[in-house]
């Protein structure tokens, strides 16, 4: 199968989006599928990648909103579309659609291709936490004007369906994330690191990992500031790092960390902390649990899923979380129950495989390519869309 994706994000840019689009990518490159990548251009400190795994990556302008350094926005521009008709995929994949995610889906119609939406961003949470008051009243608007021109949505939690759903965004099913569990496990433990961390040797270590951004409410931790028992340690960056240290004195920054160091990193903490309630999934939890660390987060979105209270870790109301979070971290933590909780996190995840995922979203991708040859048909030259009622229903997946 070719696929096209058009991604809000990728490389040299880490983050949810640009992992999946990897992931994606190297199960294409492993099953013999051909792809290409739209994506934004690299900011004018990085590196552009120029292909990956032989993939070709086609860049757009990028640009910076305002405020909101964590969210680049690439410019939709004619090579869209000149890059739909060049390649002629089977199928577009759109990763994360709304700037360039929504010039996509527009060329994806032009260019006479089903396209696929991932839902992975709440962009109408990120503006409410960023004060954009007009782009949170345009968001959902603009949201369902994508969606709803692709054959299918793909989101990653229950909650997540639940959101699209009731703000009118069809055919919507099921698709949730991947966690390498090899990389990703508690034999990266390292006593070393936890000694650079705590030279006393004696602290529990609760940590933080993720984009050092407003919309991860890091600042939650601040409850847990003066426990002499605890060491918070951050690993991450972003703009919000310096107000963070000041909020966190005693925390330890490491800043951005990948691969092995990264890996060592999750292993090696006691307890993980997510504290934004804006995910749609929320992968570090996994990345978390696949480490056999027990995991708190917010009762809103993705970790909603992914944390069974009681079994590998607790959810907290919003509303509530920083004045929760000491008593909830005393009870993760107590030596009871602490070993059968790391057992429980790492047998959580441990057959949430990529490999597994991408069948699965093949399966999405062949249901969309013979959906939309269904629904749409050539007349005297012609081509005709049916009106919906006329196609086969489809229901909302859960698994």
């Amino acid at each position: 199968m070719r696929v096209a994706i058009v991604a809000e994000s990728f490389l040299p840019n880490i983050n949810g989006v640009t992992n999946s689009v990897l992931r994606v990518l190297e199960y294409l490159r492993e099953e013999g599928h051909d792809a290409i990548v739209v994506a934004p251009g690299a900011r004018d400190y990085q590196e552009e990648v120029p292909d990956y795994l032989g993939f070709e990556i086609v860049r757009v302008p990028t640009v910076m909103i305002p405020l909101v350094d964590s969210l680049p926005i690439g410019v939709p521009t004619t090579s869209v579309l000149r890059s739909l008709n060049t390649f002629r995929p089977d199928v577009v994949h759109l990763a994360s659609p709304f700037v360039l995610g929504g010039a996509g889906a527009f060329a994806a119609m032009q260019a006479r291709v089903p396209a696929v939406a991932i839902y992975q961003t709440d962009v109408a949470g990120f503006a409410t936490q960023y004060q954009l008051s007009l782009l949170s009243s345009m968001a959902w608007e603009w949201t369902r004007n994508i969606h709803n021109r692709c054959e299918l949505t793909l989101a990653p939690s229950s909650e997540a369906i639940r959101e699209l759903e009731s703000h009118g965004i069809r055919d919507v099913h099921h698709w949730g994330r991947g966690v390498d569990t090899t990389l990703f496990n508690p034999g990266k433990r390292s006593e070393l690191l936890r000694r650079q961390w705590d030279p006393s040797g004696r602290k529990k270590i609760v940590g933080f990992i993720g984009r050092l951004a407003a919309e991860k409410g890091v600042h939650r931790l601040a409850s847990l500031v003066g426990d002499p028992s605890i060491q918070l340690v951050i690993v991450g960056d972003g703009p919000e790092r310096k107000a963070l240290q000041r909020v966190l004195p005693s925390a330890v920054f490491t800043g951005a960390l990948s691969g092995e160091e990264l890996a060592r990193a999750y292993a090696s903490l006691d307890l993980f902390v997510h504290t934004g309630e804006f995910e749609t999934f929320c992968q570090a939890i996994q990345e978390a649990q696949a480490s056999g660390v027990p995991t708190i987060g917010p009762r809103a979105g993705g970790p909603v899923d992914l944390i069974t209270e009681g079994v590998n870790g607790l959810l907290l109301d919003v509303s509530s979380f920083t004045t929760d979070l000491p008593s909830a971290v005393d009870t993760l933590l107590d030596g009871s129950r602490h070993p059968q909780l790391r057992e429980q996190a790492r047998a959580a995840v441990e057959n949430k495989t990529w490999h597994a995922l991408g069948d699965q979203l093949m399966g999405y991708y062949e249901q969309a390519v013979t959906g939309y040859r269904r629904s749409h048909v050539n007349l005297f030259g012609r081509e005709m869309v049916l009106p919906r009622w006329v196609r086969k229903p489809r229901r909302s997946r859960s698994a």
